[in-house]
């Protein structure tokens, strides 16, 4: 009987190692995509800052931390809400911070000469992590309804959420690891990659926003989404994650 309950223990952990992971995919292939695009020096700060560490392996700190309260502050980092058609600079920002403060924090730190490492590491990570929540056009979505976390639908059989959907639902469907999804992103040309590193954090979040409005206009409250909605849309989450990369790797090679 015992054996029987330490098997079951250690089923269920393992099952819910499982889906921590997958909820993690999204942020370690833009991790994995900016290390692709790191210049010789700047994997050698990375590498003595990270003690070794991947960028796709830190990439998923800035939600490890949240289970902590000492780190309750940095919560509202991990999202903006401009309503469509406003501007950044005339809406009501939280007084707690957003996901452009953060990331500029984050900028702040790591290009500071006297700051320590220990903080220059702690801004890093955070930093991988935004840049990927940027990249989620729902981070950036509406407040009503806390950028689609609200907004239910279903998800071929299952009860879920738009937000859901675009963080971890379709790449989850996919059936790839983050390793493979980085491989097998769009090869552009360097014009074309030159375009997207183009612009600023700001640039960026408009982007995002413009995008949000797509994806809010792309199903209805209860509607059962599946592989019609995959063919129409995991296109843009793969662009997303590789837009996040490329923009990622050109902070990290400007700043650090």
């Amino acid at each position: 009987m015992k054996k029987l309950l330490l098997l079951l223990l250690l089923s269920s952990q393992i099952c819910l190692a499982d889906t921590a992971l997958w909820g993690s995919t999204g942020h370690r292939v833009v991790g994995e995509v900016a290390t692709q695009y790191l210049k010789s020096s700047t994997k050698r700060k990375l590498k003595k800052l990270l003690n070794g560490q991947s960028l796709a392996m830190v990439s998923t700190f800035g939600d490890d931390i949240k289970s902590d309260s000492r780190y309750r502050e940095f919560n509202s980092w991990h999202y903006v809400n401009i309503p469509s058609g406003q501007l950044y600079d005339t809406h009501d920002k939280s007084e707690h911070g957003d996901i452009i403060k953060g990331i500029n924090k984050c900028i702040s730190v790591i290009e500071n000469e006297r700051a320590s490492d220990d903080d220059k590491v702690f801004y890093l990570k955070m930093l991988v992590h935004l840049m990927g929540d940027l990249h989620q056009p729902l981070h950036v979505g509406r407040v009503e309804d806390k950028g689609g976390n609200e907004f239910q639908v279903r998800w071929f059989n299952k009860g879920t959420n738009l937000h859901k959907v675009w963080d971890s639902e379709m790449i989850n469907h996919f059936k790839m690891s983050y390793s493979e999804l980085a491989e097998n992103l769009p090869r552009l040309s360097k014009k074309e990659i030159r375009a997207i590193e183009t612009g600023t954090v700001l640039d960026w979040t408009y982007e995002s926003q413009k995008l949000a409005d797509k994806v809010y206009n792309s199903a209805e409250t209860g509607e059962k989404l599946g592989y019609r909605y995959m063919y129409d849309n995991f296109q843009n989450v793969r662009l997303q994650l590789f837009k996040g990369g490329i923009r990622l790797a050109k902070v990290l090679n400007e700043n650090l």
